[in-house]
């Protein structure tokens, strides 16, 4: 069976890159003694925002996770801090440098999708 060099690299992609690791390797922990630390078990692909910077084309989100903080870039959504997030993972890019925001994120997971939990 033959793969393409692509192929591969899109594979792995995937196997190093999936929600669970993302979580556990890229988000910088916080004190779990925080007020803001949620007491609410969450599955990986939901946040609650603390901040929010929309740009045209996406909305930039930071999330709170158990604890973890982490940044997405959904296409344009309407939401507030305190919503909670959920979201379908589309690619997690590391030191992403954002022209418009002439910033660069550690980490930033883009998604396909977003859905503010009732």
């Amino acid at each position: 069976m033959k793969f393409s060099s692509l192929s591969l690299i899109a594979l792995m992609g995937c196997l190093l890159f999936s929600s669970a690791q993302v979580m556990a390797i890229h988000h910088e922990p916080q004190d779990s003694q925080s007020p803001h630390a949620s007491s609410v078990k969450m599955a990986n692909n939901e946040g609650t925002v603390v901040d929010i910077i929309d740009t045209t084309g996406y909305t930039y989100m930071e999330l709170e996770n158990g604890g973890n903080r982490f940044w997405i870039a959904a296409p344009t959504t309407k939401v507030n801090k305190g919503d909670r997030i959920r979201f379908v993972q589309d690619m997690v890019m590391t030191n992403f440098t954002s022209k418009t925001l002439n910033r660069t994120f550690g980490t930033l997971v883009f998604v396909s999708s977003t859905e503010v939990k009732k």
